[in-house]
């Protein structure tokens, strides 16, 4: 049976930390529009920055579905399940925003990741306000086995320019599938 738990506590901060990957899930205001779910890895991406807010860095990539939907309406459910040991889920149900690589603000949001890998092909940091934090048994999750991360996110864009990426976001990254403006 599932709990629901005040805050992001020690023991629920360490198995949110030992997951190699999370799960990103929002959508638009209204009966109309997509719903969004989007993976997310990368250690050193992602940090827990109190019992109640947690931040991630997003990177440019095929469409900016989160941003556009963090815009409208704030909501945002992140989902971590554990794919080794004893079977978990754990939601974080939650407001979030987000600060573009070209906002003043960036910096000192980005300061707040430890050791980030690269960080040339950022292209915002999202802050999530967690509301309701829950687990699930999580029985019907298989079990697999972690073998490394892929760089190929990274070395892709590493060999753009910062110019380039402005294009990237202007002519690829400008609005939602369902045409909510990104920045």
């Amino acid at each position: 049976m599932g709990k629901v738990y005040p805050e992001i506590d020690g023991r629920l901060r360490d198995f949110i930390a030992a997951q190699p990957v999370f799960f990103v899930a929002t959508a638009p205001s209204g009966a109309e529009g997509h719903v969004n779910v989007s993976p997310k890895g990368i250690r050193g991406t992602f940090v827990i920055l109190g019992p109640h807010r947690v931040s991630y860095l997003d990177y440019h990539g095929s469409g900016a579905e989160t941003i556009a939907h963090l815009r409208d309406n704030g909501r945002i459910t992140l989902m971590f399940c554990a794919f080794d040991g004893p079977p978990k889920i754990v939601r974080l149900h939650s407001r979030g925003t987000s600060v573009a690589v070209t906002e003043e603000a960036f910096a000192d949001r980005l300061a707040e990741f430890p050791e980030p890998p690269d960080v040339h092909a950022v292209r915002a940091v999202i802050t999530v306000e967690v509301d309701r934090v829950s687990d699930s048994c999580g029985y019907a999750v298989p079990l697999m086995d972690y073998r490394a991360e892929r760089d190929l996110l990274l070395s892709s864009h590493a060999r753009r320019t910062a110019d380039d990426l402005v294009a990237y976001r202007t002519t690829r990254n400008a609005a939602s599938i369902d045409g909510l403006p990104v920045f």
